[in-house]
């Protein structure tokens, strides 16, 4: 790997919980060897990262800063940062047609529970984005933490499908 970060784009249809809580924590654990992203395939008007994501980030000592609800179309453009490996956290953007990509990146899905979606009281609902929380960093541990061979542009497509089992 370059000595430049490799760059992951973590995509949902909003772009309000899963994909903030991976692009959040990917950068707080990447350790300056990765950089994270995250936009919707398609995000409402005026959508906002989910505030009870938002606390559970906080809670985990992860930072916020910078945090928003946008589309993958930013990404397609041609001033966007190019990505290496791109992410769907969520079985409908897995499914729909994506932007073309420049550079064709590699590409995974590792489908997660939206848990924004739920009934319940605010205790439950927060336990759920927590649970997430945790699946989506046990998956990104061992990302950052594969030796550079793995992460390679010849590989990194072999390996990020391997983690969605993980």
């Amino acid at each position: 790997m370059s000595k430049s970060p490799l760059n992951v784009l973590f995509l949902c249809t909003h772009n309000s919980a899963r994909s903030i809580l991976a692009e959040a924590t990917l950068n707080h654990i990447g350790g300056g060897r990765f950089q994270g992203f995250s936009a919707g395939s398609s995000p409402r008007d005026n959508q906002q990262p989910n505030p009870i994501g938002l606390q559970t980030l906080r809670n985990a000592g992860i930072s916020t800063d910078g945090l928003r609800s946008k589309s993958w179309d930013e990404f397609a453009l041609p001033d966007a940062p190019h990505m290496d490996l791109i992410i769907t956290v969520c079985d409908n953007a897995a499914g729909e047609v994506c932007p073309f990509w420049p550079g064709k990146p590699a590409t995974a899905h590792w489908g997660y529970a939206d848990p924004s979606a739920g009934e319940g009281s605010d205790v439950e609902k927060a336990e759920a984005f927590k649970q997430t929380l945790h699946a989506i960093r046990r998956r990104l541990d061992l990302l950052v933490n594969l030796p550079a061979d793995k992460l390679d542009a010849m590989t990194i497509q072999q390996t990020a499908k391997d983690l969605s089992h993980a």
